[in-house]
C-alpha cells in the first residue's frame, strides 16, 4: 500500500513523498547513517513481527533521498490496554528526520497509519510519549490523542553488539478513538 503527498517545502523539488509499508531491504536505512544503529535488533524484531501479522511498519520515502520517517504499529501485545489485536493498536517508533520536521509529514504519516487501522477494523489507538517531549505531545494532542495514564517508561533492549541497555523514559499513555468522518 502506497500513499503519495506532493510537497513544495523549503523550495525543494516538487517530487512525491511516498508513504508505504516497510520492506526488509529498508532496515539499514532506519539506522539513519548510524544515529540509530543501536536499535538494529529492535528494527529486525519489528520486521519479523510484521511478517507474522502482529505489526505494521510504515516508512516515509523521499525519492533521491531515501527513508526520512518511520512509524510502527503493534497490533498484539501482552498488555491488552496497549494493543489487543481486535480493536486497539499501539503506535511506537515514530520519528521524522529533523530536516523534514514541521512540514506536515509526521501528521500525514500518523493519519495514514490511523486510516489503515480503521480499514482493518481497529477503533482505538494508543501510544506513549515522553513526559518531556513537549513538541510530540502537542502534535498528538492536535491529532486528537488524550492523556489517559502515566507510564513508568522502563524498558530494555539489546544493541547491535548484543549489549543490554536499560531505558528509563517516564511517559504519558495517550489514546484516541478512531472515528470515520465521511465528507461529501
Amino acid at each position: 500500500m502506497k500513499f503519495f503527498l506532493k510537497t513544495n517545502y523549503r523550495k525543494q523539488e516538487n517530487e512525491p513523498i511516498i508513504f508505504r509499508q516497510l520492506r526488509k531491504s529498508d532496515l539499514p536505512a532506519l539506522e539513519w547513517d548510524g544515529e540509530y544503529t543501536h536499535f538494529r535488533r529492535l528494527f529486525e524484531a519489528s520486521h519479523h513481527s510484521a511478517t507474522q501479522g502482529r505489526s505494521i511498519l510504515w516508512v516515509v520515502e523521499k525519492p533521491k533521498v531515501g527513508i526520512i520517517g518511520q512509524l510502527f504499529v503493534q497490533l498484539h501485545s501482552s498488555r491488552p490496554e496497549l494493543a489487543d489485536g481486535i480493536s486497539r493498536a499501539y503506535i511506537y517508533g515514530f520519528r521524522i528526520q529533523s530536516a523534514y520536521r514541521g512540514q506536515g509529514i509526521g501528521t500525514r504519516l500518523m493519519k495514514t497509519a490511523e486510516d489503515d487501522l480503521w480499514k482493518r477494523g481497529f477503533t482505538q489507538v494508543t501510544l506513549n510519549v515522553g513526559r518531556d517531549n513537549f513538541l510530540a505531545l502537542q502534535l498528538y494532542e492536535r491529532l486528537g490523542y488524550k492523556i489517559v495514564a502515566p507510564e513508568p517508561g522502563i524498558w530494555s533492549y539489546k544493541d547491535h553488539e548484543g549489549n543490554t541497555h536499560q531505558v528509563n523514559e517516564p511517559s504519558w499513555r495517550m489514546e484516541k478513538e478512531l472515528v470515520r468522518i465521511d465528507t461529501f
